[in-house]
C-alpha cells in the first residue's frame, strides 16, 4: 500500500461500504483510493476513531486551524464515511484518546475515566482496573478489552465487572476481527491472536516496531486480516498476524 499521509497517525479502520481503509491522523481522516490517500471532510485531530457499520464513524479530538467546532470537539458522528460530522456531546469538555463502538454503544477513555454511552448523550463510567493505553469492545459489546501498563484488562459482562487476564502478553494494541477472534500487538511490534475473545492468546508474527494503530476482520476464508500502522507505514496480515506486507 502507499505511504501514510501523516506522521501522527491514531486509528486505523476499514468501512463496510466501501471496503476502502481509512487513516485517522493528527491532519484529519483519509481514505486509501486506488491513487494513494485522499483526506476525507473537515481537518480535524482525530485522537479517538472507530468504525460503527456502513458509512458510520465516532470519534474525538481537536478541530483543525479554520474548523469551527468546540475544542475538544467531545463525541462526534458521521453518517456519510466522513465528509461531514456532527457534535453529540461532551463538546468543548472532553477529548477520548481512545474509543470503540459496539452493538453496547460507544465507550471512550478520556485520560481519566472510561465512559459509555448507549445514545451518544448521556453516560455512565465504567471501571476497570487499569488505566487504558486503548479500549476495544467486540462487535456484540459483551467483552471489552483494556491495554495497560499492567496488562489487558477484560470484562465479559459489557463493562461491568473487569479481571487483569492471567498469563497475557503485555500489548498495546487489540482490535476484535469478530466477536471471538482478536488480533493484539504489542510495544515491540509482535502480534498476537485470541480466538476466545481475550482470555488467551497465541503468538503469531511480527511488524518489527511499536504499533500505532490496528484493526482486523475475519475473511471468507475465515483467517483473520489484520492490518497495522507501524513504522511509518501500513502493514496488511491475510493469514491471522503470521506475515505482513507492506
Amino acid at each position: 500500500m502507499q505511504g501514510l499521509p501523516s506522521d501522527h497517525v491514531h486509528g486505523v479502520a476499514l468501512n463496510p461500504a466501501d471496503d476502502k481503509v481509512y487513516l485517522a491522523t493528527h491532519d484529519g481522516l483519509f481514505r486509501y483510493d486506488d491513487t494513494g490517500p485522499v483526506r476525507v471532510g473537515p481537518v480535524i485531530d482525530l485522537m479517538g476513531f472507530t468504525v460503527a457499520g456502513p458509512d458510520h464513524f465516532y470519534a474525538s479530538g481537536h478541530p483543525g486551524p479554520g474548523v469551527d467546532m468546540p475544542n475538544p470537539v467531545g463525541l462526534i458522528e458521521s453518517t456519510d464515511a466522513g465528509e461531514t460530522w456532527s457534535t453529540l456531546s461532551r463538546e468543548g469538555q472532553t477529548d477520548f484518546h481512545t474509543l470503540t463502538a459496539s452493538a453496547a454503544g460507544v465507550t471512550g477513555f478520556d485520560g481519566t475515566a472510561v465512559l459509555n454511552t448507549t445514545d451518544g448523550q448521556t453516560w455512565t463510567t465504567l471501571s476497570p482496573p487499569v488505566s487504558p493505553y486503548s479500549l476495544a469492545a467486540s462487535p456484540d459489546g459483551t467483552t471489552v478489552l483494556a491495554t495497560s501498563q499492567s496488562g489487558p484488562a477484560r470484562s465479559a459482562d459489557g463493562g461491568r465487572t473487569w479481571h487483569v487476564v492471567p498469563e497475557a502478553p503485555l500489548l498495546q494494541l487489540t482490535s476484535f476481527a469478530d466477536d471471538q477472534t482478536v488480533a493484539g500487538v504489542a510495544p515491540d511490534g509482535n502480534v498476537f491472536l485470541s480466538t476466545d475473545a481475550g482470555a488467551t492468546w497465541d503468538s503469531r508474527g511480527t511488524v518489527g516496531q511499536a504499533p500505532e494503530a490496528v484493526t482486523a476482520r475475519i475473511q471468507p476464508d475465515g483467517r483473520a486480516e489484520i492490518l497495522v500502522v507501524s513504522q511509518g507505514a501500513l502493514l496488511r496480515s491475510l493469514d491471522s498476524g503470521q506475515t505482513f506486507t507492506n
